[in-house]
């Protein structure tokens, strides 16, 4: 009667630890993220610029990964690669059109663990109204508790074509070779907080 007792204890203990692991949401942090991208300008050097304002939200659960979901949003006029004229020309119709779709979206169906902090995150990506699957390659940076709230950070990295997006602006060099390579290498800094219900602020 004893060990059925301690037996039922032990599975009372598992369902509640359990439950205390469940996906809990984290919030962006976006002082301490950044969405950069990457491309190749007349096939001899590399153009960065990043996106300033984005926000979104982690449906984080650290005991199964693959049940967490991430859903993210970016202001496609706030591009940013330290060149107004250029700037200007990438919000135009050539590129992002900014005016008329005026966000980037992303939206996980999928996260596939490869090892303890290494992910490979799946969803869908739309840009200028196109809808294409992704796959980030991620990996989990850590986890810091403070007295205010729980930390993490990520770090997830994707190349897409812009061609796919129609994002279609090309430019021939004389002697053959694009000026802006379609391929795009996007990088994305990513730190979220879930705070302490007991912390002031």
């Amino acid at each position: 009667m004893k060990s059925a007792r301690s037996i039922a204890a032990a599975f009372a203990l598992l369902a509640l630890s359990a439950i205390g692991i469940q996906a809990e949401e984290w919030k962006v942090d976006r002082v301490h993220s950044s969405v950069n991208f990457t491309v190749k300008h007349m096939m001899v050097s590399k153009v960065n610029g990043q996106f300033t304002d984005f926000d979104g939200a982690v449906n984080l659960d650290r005991g199964d990964m693959s049940k967490t979901t991430v859903n993210f949003t970016i202001k496609t006029a706030s591009i940013n690669t330290d060149n107004e004229r250029r700037d200007g020309h990438l919000r135009s119709g050539d590129f992002f059109l900014a005016d008329s779709f005026p966000d980037i979206t992303f939206s996980s169906t999928q996260v596939i663990p490869v090892s303890d902090s290494k992910y490979k995150l799946v969803g869908n990506l739309t840009i200028r109204g196109v809808t294409k699957e992704v796959t980030f390659d991620c990996t989990n940076n850590g986890y810091v508790d403070t007295p205010q709230a729980e930390r993490s950070g990520f770090t997830a990295t994707t190349t897409i074509n812009r061609m796919d997006y129609g994002v279609k602006w090309d430019k021939t060099l004389d002697g053959g070779g694009l000026v802006v390579s379609n391929d795009v290498l996007i990088t994305v800094e990513l730190q979220i907080v879930k705070p302490k219900p007991e912390a002031k602020g």
